[in-house]
């Protein structure tokens, strides 16, 4: 079974930007809420220093729709290129 490659980077792209702002609005609400994952993605994206803020929160979460668009769009690409076109769906 072959995977349609840009729903799967739309999905990924759905759970990375979606973590982001998730976490994102919470440390706006409760101060100290994920900030070891925050400052993990301002250490990957550049411009995303994960202070709290509404914009840094939006800057976050676009960067996160963007990287992991692009990884589902890789992920499934591999996936596809390693199963064979007479695979069934089981």
């Amino acid at each position: 079974m072959r995977l349609h490659v840009k729903a799967l980077g739309f999905t990924f792209a759905l759970l990375g930007g979606g973590s982001i702002l998730v976490i994102g609005v919470a440390n706006l609400i409760w101060p100290g809420y994920g900030v070891a994952f925050l400052d993990l993605a301002a250490s990957v994206y550049p411009g995303y220093d994960a202070s709290p803020s509404l914009v840094q929160v939006l800057i976050g979460t676009i960067y996160g729709l963007v990287d992991c668009f692009v990884w589902g769009l890789i992920v499934g690409w591999i996936y596809n290129a390693f199963v064979s076109p007479r695979t069934a769906a089981s």
